[in-house]
């Protein structure tokens, strides 16, 4: 029997604010990950929060610097064909088309994709590894394809985002709201991109720097990554519809710059 919850959709991200401030709230998007979740037990809301609703949600603006904000709710597949983002941050646009398959790209977000949780077998199947409150990581010597080859421990489980692989190589900010205080705090912080991941010998109960009642409300790619030569690629064990081995964003700017950056 799957856990049970409420569920409750913000109108304002004043509204989302509040409620994800509440114990046991949890923030729902498209909820491609977070409903396996639930299932597996790796997550037991008492509310789902439904921020698809909330203003700029689901909106593509394009800052004053030529950049972009791309609210948290919007559709991995609208990223992938706005004409915008296509024309000014290919590698962004390829990384969303080569993400899962077109159903889960019509339904999952982008702070989803950011905020889903490690591919482990061991911790989908409830062992009692690192991230499960055990003190072993069986994947070490076990069943590893998914893992890291470098710079791992004591867990060694990597992020399987694409959208975070090219965010990072176009220097991305994340816009975090909420946290206890919720709306009366007011509190809004960005977070760069580069940061906004943690290492398992940082903190194993997590793979970002979310806070409780803190979610994902948008991304901003600034100005200065538009345009150049751009592309990501990856590599998978089956020919489609999988997740990385390795992957690659590069991205050569219009001031000559080059940023490589490796995922899977």
């Amino acid at each position: 029997m799957i856990h049970p919850f409420a569920y409750s959709r913000a109108s304002s991200v004043e509204e989302a604010d509040r409620q994800l401030a509440t114990a046991g709230a949890q923030p729902l998007g498209g909820g491609t990950d977070l409903m396996v979740c639930i299932r597996e037990e790796l997550s037991r809301p008492d509310t789902l929060v439904d921020l698809t609703r909330a203003e700029g949600a689901r909106e593509i603006v394009e800052r004053e610097d030529g950049g972009v904000r791309i609210g948290g709710s919007v559709r991995l597949a609208q990223i992938a064909r706005h004409p915008l983002v296509r024309d000014r941050f290919p590698a962004l646009t390829q990384a969303c088309e080569s993400v899962g398959t077109p159903a889960l790209r019509t339904m999952g977000t982008i702070a989803g994709n950011l905020c889903q949780r490690p591919r482990s077998w061991y911790l989908r199947s409830g062992f009692a590894c690192h991230k499960n409150g055990g003190d072993t990581c069986p994947a070490a010597s076990g069943e590893n394809q998914y893992h890291a080859i470098f710079g791992g421990g004591p867990c060694y489980i990597v992020h399987p985002s694409d959208a975070a692989v090219a965010l990072t190589a176009l220097e991305a900010e994340v816009e975090v709201r909420g946290g206890p205080g919720g709306s009366e705090a007011g509190r809004v912080r960005r977070v760069p991109i580069a940061e906004f991941f943690v290492l398992p010998s940082e903190r194993l109960d997590s793979e970002t720097v979310l806070g409780a009642g803190e979610y994902v409300s948008a991304v901003e790619i600034p100005g200065r990554s538009a345009g150049g030569v751009q592309f990501y690629e990856k590599v998978m064990q089956r020919a489609a519809w999988d997740f990385a081995l390795v992957s690659l964003a590069a991205v050569k700017r219009r001031d000559g710059e080059v940023r490589l950056v490796l995922g899977g």
